[in-house]
């Protein structure tokens, strides 16, 4: 299942809900404002260390760009783009949009 997450994991609780209902083998897109979940060394950054483990993350490239994130992006969490975007939604048999 393609897991998306639009909200800041900072004004919002739907990171820690997808992560806590993420299967392993899942994967988890973050756009919009939840890409602010794919920075490192915030409050977040553990949670987000420990989910890759077991599900794949993904962050929206344009998304970061458009934040200024591009440079703080931790290690594991794998960028694409529109395209690379509408490859996940294809490749998974589902796909669970996190408000």
């Amino acid at each position: 299942m393609l897991h998306t997450v639009n909200k800041s994991p900072f004004e919002h609780r739907a990171l820690e809900s997808c992560l806590r209902y993420a299967r392993q083998g899942s994967a988890v897109l973050l756009i919009e404002d939840g890409v602010y979940a794919a920075a490192r060394d915030t409050a977040v950054a553990k949670q987000v260390q420990e989910a890759l483990k077991s599900v794949s993350i993904y962050a929206l490239k344009p998304d970061l760009e458009a934040r200024g994130m591009q440079t703080r992006v931790m290690d594991g969490v794998r960028l694409v783009d529109y395209e690379g975007f509408v490859d996940l939604v294809v490749e998974h048999h589902a796909v669970q949009s996190w408000l």
